[in-house]
């Protein structure tokens, strides 16, 4: 068996540009092979580091066989051009050809004998072709030449089954040779295989493969981290950054002066991991301290890559620092002003109109809510007026967290300084999610605001594209209401929403609104619900009865379904539905033709009066339920009446010769259904 290596030296090459194209070589030249026929034992593997993306495929055969194939040509009245088309496309003489009927008439044939291929000659000949199908967000060419690439392209080594591959690419030439020193183009070096390739540049400290860097860099994260007794807490995106940012990495433990603690650590943490890529640490207490982490590419045995980076690190904590103590003390209710100055979207005003829709709506919340208006208002108020801050100008990443430090430092209640820091949680499906009252209701009217907005300028996401992150801010109304058990009236919150907009003269439709937005919302809560892992079927039977002012008692009837589905009792309340609702199918197309009225006096035995009796029992438990329905007990009180109804089918012929008696039986059987519906649709669980 043989194997492919191939090098792709370059400049260095962004981390995000590196596992793009890791990821598009991967998927290329494995479609490649698999419409050729190549067959091979081993994975195709890609690797890389700053300068180097390395192609390695092993178990590889010598020769690709092409079966014999009836190739189709022109129709035999077809123009002569048409024909010698044909004949040069596949080079054949007219002596090879063959007349043949079809469905769609006659036309002429060659049957393509077998035969083997070179794969070396394969290769050689679709490489270039390989490469060229790889995309780059940003490219760039070298000198004069027209080649582009991720950063320009400098030489292409090209081995297969130890020889050289020579190709052209553009103005390049592969050959065995590459640079061993990427910045020193003079030193070169010869390779037969990858397996030499490694092993040389192990010796060098290049580590090749991008997964071992990966855990040798956090290897010695957690080795380090371990003998000073401190914490890191690295984000996997941050590592994989990292990683790609390097070839030969060394971990240095480095120090900032002690004195930046004093900044929130917010603002030390984004310096240090946003435009730095260093990994700051916590002692056991998970308090930032003044130590991080700097992942060098070069040994540091003077400590001068140390040094250096604490230098750098002093000067962006300096400037954070004078931006700190700037902003902390410009008042924050002075500014609100301001805001009219900022544009909040085109068509729907600014900030200052967005927060004073806010203050209004989030007025209203607090009613629902039973906590202060005031403070709720005051929070609304002045929760957008760090947007104007240096810092947030600086750190995007920040905005509310700096507002809430800046509330706080200027004397605000915590309730009101925690709200604005964290209104704008959750971000999605899996951000943290406020859980004081206050952050709650803020959050809640920053969103709807922002929903009914968007929705009222026609400017709701299509099935590709959602440039505003409004599915994103409509699954974090849903968490909030859902996660923090709210029994909210969200309907009502989107009708006010509306008049606030209307009082500030914006008209929108409000009666579509409400219909599309509703129905916007119900996808993101099966959205949600299948997050939670509730099954397909059972997210389905909810959509009957769902309403936007109960997703609360929809999430909770669904889990409880979905728990209990599997549960004896559970597949006795689907077995009793799904028998009553069948004999009712079959007697009429739809239950809804089926009104439930029955008339006791035409029963003529007690199996029917039985029945009626407990369905009214099930009738009279959800008249009465109060809001603190216990769901689970709900499905119990549906199991049981299934004596009544197994006696009834058993001993009872629902198709009477009477037609008023097979009537009211058919009823009887519509009447148990519908008291069924209390809970789900029963008739979209799979299931007997």
């Amino acid at each position: 068996m043989s194997e492919l290596f191939i090098e792709l030296f370059s400049e260095e090459v962004p981390a995000k540009l590196q596992i793009k194209a890791r990821e598009q070589l991967k998927e290329i030249l494995s479609n490649f092979f698999k419409q050729h026929g190549v067959k091979y034992k081993d994975e195709i593997r890609i690797f890389s580091t700053p300068n180097r993306i390395a192609i390695n495929a092993k178990g590889l055969p010598k020769e690709v066989l092409f079966k014999s194939k009836e190739v189709k040509g022109p129709s035999i009245n077809a123009p002569d051009k048409a024909l010698d088309g044909f004949l040069n496309s596949n080079q054949i003489n007219k002596n090879k050809i063959y007349k043949k009927k079809t469905e769609k008439g006659e036309f002429y044939f060659f049957k393509k004998p077998e035969k083997k291929i070179s794969l070396y000659n394969m290769l050689r000949e679709n490489l270039p072709h390989i490469l060229f199908k790889i995309t780059w967000e940003k490219s760039m060419k070298w000198g004069e030449h027209t080649l582009l690439w991720g950063r320009p392209l400098k030489s292409i080594l090209s081995i297969f089954d130890g020889k050289k591959l020579e190709f052209d690419f553009k103005h390049l030439k592969s050959s065995n040779l590459t640079f061993i020193e990427k910045d020193i183009e003079e030193k070169t070096k010869s390779f037969n295989n990858f397996d030499q390739y490694l092993k040389f540049f192990k010796t060098k400290g290049v580590i090749i493969d991008h997964e071992k860097r990966k855990d040798f860099i956090n290897s010695e994260l957690q080795k380090l981290s371990n003998n000073k007794n401190i914490l890191i807490n690295t984000s996997e995106s941050l590592l994989n950054e990292i990683t790609n940012i390097v070839e030969k990495p060394k971990v240095l433990i480095c120090e900032f002066d002690k004195k930046f603690l004093n900044i929130p650590k917010e603002i030390l943490i984004i310096t240090m991991q946003s435009h730095q890529k260093y990994i700051p640490a916590f002692d056991k207490k998970e308090n930032l301290t003044n130590l991080f982490f700097v992942i060098s590419d070069a040994n540091d045995k003077k400590g001068l890559i140390k040094s250096g980076n604490e230098r750098v690190i002093d000067a962006r904590l300096r400037d954070a620092e004078f931006f700190w103590n700037k902003n902390k003390s410009q008042n924050l209710v002075k500014q609100v002003t301001k805001l009219k100055n900022v544009n909040y979207f085109k068509g729907l005003g600014t900030y200052f109109d967005k927060v004073q829709r806010m203050r209004k709506l989030s007025g209203l919340i607090s009613d629902e809510f039973m906590i202060s208006k005031e403070k709720i208002e005051i929070a609304s108020t002045i929760c957008k007026v760090d947007l104007m801050s240096d810092l947030v100008g600086e750190f995007p990443e920040l905005q509310g967290v700096m507002g809430g430090y800046f509330a706080e430092t200027q004397g605000f209640e915590k309730d009101v300084s925690l709200a604005v820091a964290e209104h704008y949680y959750p971000i999605g499906m899996d951000s943290k999610l406020p859980k004081k009252i206050y952050s709650i209701a803020l959050s809640l009217s920053d969103k709807i605001d922002s929903l009914v907005g968007f929705f009222g300028i026609n400017l709701k996401p299509s099935s590709s594209k959602d440039p505003y992150a409004i599915r994103r801010t409509a699954i974090s109304v849903v968490r909030l209401i859902i996660e923090n058990k709210l029994k909210v009236k969200l309907r009502d919150l989107i009708n006010y929403s509306c008049m606030f907009y209307k009082e500030q003269g914006f008209e929108f439709d409000l009666k579509k609104l409400n219909l599309e937005l509703g129905d916007f919302l119900y996808e993101r809560v099966k959205n949600y619900l299948k997050e939670k892992q509730i099954r397909n079927d059972i997210i389905e039977s909810a959509s009957h009865n769902f309403s936007i002012d109960e997703l609360l008692k929809v999430y909770k009837k669904t889990y409880v379904l979905n728990k209990s589905i599997n549960k004896d009792f559970g597949k006795d309340v689907v077995a009793i539905y799904k028998r009553s609702a069948s004999i009712l199918l079959s007697e009429n197309k739809s239950l809804s033709n089926f009104n439930g009225n029955v008339d006791p006096g035409l029963f003529k035995n007690d199996y029917e009066k039985n029945l009626y009796k407990k369905i009214h029992e099930i009738k009279k438990y959800y008249s009465s339920v109060g809001r603190d329905e216990n769901f689970e007990e709900s499905l119990k009180i549906l199991s049981f009446c299934k004596s009544e109804v197994y006696d009834f089918f058993e001993n009872v012929i629902v198709n009477d010769n009477d037609e008023t008696i097979k009537k009211n039986r058919l009823e009887l059987l519509s009447m148990l259904c519908k008291s069924f519906d209390n809970y789900f649709n029963f008739s979209k669980i799979e299931g007997k």
